[in-house]
């Protein structure tokens, strides 16, 4: 099995038997000295490893090339469901300090070392990776997956979305209470189960003690349009904060009742327009280009579709494109749904430093070294320009009253 390169970086663990050791290591390392990484430390007293044996976050992030830090903290978060970091980038940027990370898929937690020097911890559903989270922190982020509720409707609480991934994030902010929570998730959470699944996550949380911009009579009682009609006023796109992708997503933003606040102001759309020429790299090899089969085969099936009525098919953009369709995780398959237009040649896809591009991330940014690890990991993100500047409004209107 190939090591990752958070084995290499501490080959003195390699033979302790501790259930997440690197991340424990990693997370009292970024820590230092605040009182969040105390637990760690004591876990890893316990087994024998000595924290004072390592590097000082300042040495240890300049030996390991971590440019992606917190220079001065306002607030603590936790960063769940973390993928490889889209939510970190945007939340260190306004001043918060992460103090727990999760994330169970292997490839991203390497590609989330890589880049901000801390492994996150595994699989948020087991209670004993529940109970590492620090007990106090201000802000919980999560990027969850859509999943429907069996007994959405029953209005039994928290046990409305038991078997869910989305589970958890309740059992966390029941146990925890931070001062405000975001979520991201795909603009179908609307329309999910007819509208049932957000009115469950949003029954869930403010059962919990927490406010959102919706009346809780509504969120309660109905009717499913107009509550779906006032969610869709949290959806926010990629394309108007200055990234040229089509991007809806939701952004539920709550925060803790005892917050003096009645409303929060969601980020006003940038007035200007993209360009997809601004994401595109000079020069990109020919091993991009897609072969005359593949081509041949999307230009079938696009054929197909439209003998149907329907608009399947590829996506073709050029330099001077306002935007470009949603990136997904699937983009590794055929590239279909973003082609960028070639003069005298098939089109081709983007590269992985375009789709991390295409998704905001900084130049300094550290890619997976498999394309298609690269390709997965950016589709899943989030956009941080977006992420950027909701958190940016959560730290004026929430923490900051």
């Amino acid at each position: 099995m190939k090591k990752t390169s958070y084995c290499k970086c501490f080959p003195e663990l390699d033979d302790k038997e501790l259930d997440e050791k690197y991340a424990l290591i990693s997370h009292a390392i970024q820590l230092e000295n605040k009182p969040e990484a105390k637990n760690y430390i004591d876990i890893l007293k316990k087994n024998g490893i000595n924290i004072n044996l390592y590097p000082t976050k300042k040495i240890f992030n300049e030996q390991n090339n971590i440019v992606f830090e917190t220079n001065e903290t306002k607030f603590t978060f936790i960063d769940l469901f973390a993928g490889i970091g889209g939510f970190r980038i945007a939340m260190q940027s306004v001043g918060g300090q992460c103090v727990f990370s999760s994330e169970w898929d292997e490839a991203a937690k390497e590609t989330y070392f890589d880049n901000y020097g801390e492994v996150p911890f595994g699989d948020i559903t087991k209670p004993e990776i529940k109970a590492l989270i620090p007990e106090k922190f201000d802000v919980l982020c999560a990027g969850f997956p859509c999943q429907p509720f069996s007994n959405a409707g029953l209005k039994k609480g928290i046990e409305d979305t038991r078997g869910t991934l989305f589970y958890h994030i309740a059992e966390i902010l029941r146990d925890h209470q931070p001062k405000a929570v975001i979520l991201e998730n795909v603009r179908g959470l609307i329309s999910n189960d007819k509208g049932k699944t957000i009115q469950t996550v949003l029954r869930t949380i403010t059962g919990m003690g927490y406010k959102c911009n919706i009346p809780q009579e509504l969120i309660e009682n109905g009717p499913i349009t107009k509550l779906k009609a006032e969610c869709s006023k949290m959806v926010l796109s990629a394309k108007d904060y200055g990234v040229p992708q089509n991007r809806p997503r939701i952004f539920i933003v709550l925060w803790r009742e005892d917050v003096n606040i009645t409303n929060f102001v969601y980020p006003s759309p940038m007035k200007t327009k993209t360009r997809v020429g601004d994401i595109l790299e000079a020069n990109v090899p020919e091993s991009f280009t897609i072969s005359d089969k593949l081509w041949e085969g999307h230009q079938r099936r696009k054929s197909e579709h439209e003998q149907k009525g329907n608009g399947f098919g590829y996506s073709m953009f050029n330099e001077e494109s306002e935007f470009t369709s949603t990136i997904s995780r699937r983009y590794y398959k055929d590239g279909s749904e973003i082609l960028i237009e070639q003069k005298g040649k098939n089109p081709r896809k983007l590269t992985p430093r375009e789709a991390a591009n295409l998704q905001g991330f900084p130049e300094e940014f550290k890619l997976p070294s498999s394309n298609v690890k690269a390709y997965q990991q950016f589709g899943n993100s989030v956009a941080v320009p977006v992420v950027k500047k909701v958190s940016e409004q959560v730290v004026e209107q929430i923490l900051e009253v």
